[in-house]
């Protein structure tokens, strides 16, 4: 008998200024069509969530997650990524020693658990798809379908990468994180090995002048910013105007190496820096970051036959926008399964939790419980960093 979840009583984002009282049904982890019952032989499952709001699953559209227990590395301003990473990579020494010593799956499994905790629901890795890591079993969804490469400097077979990656997938590449003169030829440069194009997304691109914007624009490129790593590296990320050039935009969190924290942290960045609101900020982490990485089945919107990736919080009569503004999850649903949930949510709802979900305490957000071996997890990083564990930056326990 399939298996069907109810959400009644809530105000439901249809965009960044437009919620209204919709109650969802979901099916084999998709939205059904609004106003339809409840199909027959099925076995439901109902939650009331009168006096919360519904918003899609944020989307993380840069994240590198096995760096996430790091704390942020590297002293002043530095006029490239290169100079970044030739000053603070000393694997021998600490804290980089002892980091790297935490098993490799622990810290993957941690940077998912990140941003979980911050409402995403789908981030973008920046490094290899792990196949043994990245199962149903991972906290959120990783981008399975891309191309990339690491840089100009550090991938001498980029143009070869970018000519394999299938038309249809996205190619990420850092470029133009910098503030000198090489940063900002890195986008000519790609242009003439003919890299820019519209599956392709340049990560940072702080560099990047008006005339390499306009460059990027007219090769339907799209951009990446994560204005808090650009800030602690650099000194400065890109303008705000650059938001107004017709590029595509989306905004990434970054690791704690360099990010201020999560992608709510991001998005509070973003914000001052830019001096946007969140009607701006919104598309940014939901349908702009969906279409920079070609997702095709939903992710970013609320809609019929769209993946149930959702987002609850209290409604205070707030647009699904300002919801952002200081954003604190009550649950987090991944094709319609509970992954996240406060405390608060769980007394209301009436939630059940089996085995697999477990507590944890994030200094300045609150208590949690998620879908994640939290005792395990934390155990394996305090045998290589003692028991003072820190997540993007927050304190963590059990």
């Amino acid at each position: 008998m399939d298996q069907v979840t109810r959400l009644t009583g809530a105000r439901v984002a249809l965009g960044a200024n437009c919620a209204e009282p919709i109650d969802l049904t979901i099916r084999r982890g998709r939205v059904l069509p609004f106003g339809d019952g409840v199909p027959s032989a099925t076995k439901t499952r109902q939650y009331d969530l009168s006096g919360h709001l519904i918003l899609p699953g944020l989307i993380n559209a840069h994240d590198h997650l096995e760096f996430n227990l790091f704390p942020r590395l590297g002293h002043g301003r530095y006029e490239s990524a290169s100079q970044w990473a030739a000053d603070i990579y000393h694997p021998s020494a600490s804290p980089v020693k002892e980091q790297l010593a935490v098993p490799k799956k622990t810290r993957l499994i941690w940077g998912g658990i990140k941003n979980l905790l911050s409402g995403v629901t789908t981030v973008a890795h920046h490094n290899p798809w792990e196949p043994l890591v990245f199962t149903s079993a991972f906290p959120v969804r990783v981008v399975r379908r891309y191309g990339w490469a690491h840089s100009i400097e550090f991938s001498p077979d980029l143009a070869e990468r970018h000519r394999q990656t299938p038309d249809h997938w996205p190619f990420i590449v850092h470029a133009a994180e910098g503030t000198d003169v090489n940063a900002r030829l890195e986008v000519s440069r790609l242009d003439k090995m003919g890299v820019l194009n519209g599956r392709t997304a340049l990560v940072h691109a702080v560099g990047a002048g008006p005339r390499e914007l306009e460059t990027i624009r007219a090769r339907g490129t799209s951009i990446v910013s994560c204005p808090s790593s650009n800030l602690f590296t650099l000194g400065r990320t890109l303008c705000a105007g650059a938001l107004r050039t017709g590029v595509l935009f989306a905004l990434g969190s970054d690791s704690a190496l360099t990010g201020e924290g999560d992608l709510i942290d991001e998005m509070r960045v973003a914000r001052s820096e830019w001096r946007l609101d969140g009607t701006d900020i919104y598309p940014l982490v939901t349908a702009n970051a969906a279409e920079v990485l070609r997702l095709k089945d939903g992710r970013g919107t609320i809609r019929a036959g769209g993946v149930a990736d959702l987002v609850v919080v209290r409604d205070h009569g707030q647009t699904p926008w300002e919801s952002l503004c200081d954003l604190r999850p009550e649950a987090v649903l991944i094709g319609g399964r509970i992954m996240l949930a406060s405390e608060r949510f769980s007394e209301l709802t009436g939630s059940g939790f089996d085995h697999r979900f477990h507590q944890i305490a994030v200094a300045g957000r609150g208590n949690f419980r998620i879908r994640a071996n939290v005792p395990g997890l934390f155990a394996a990083a305090a045998e290589c960093l003692g028991p003072e564990i820190k997540l993007a930056g927050k304190r963590i326990d059990t």
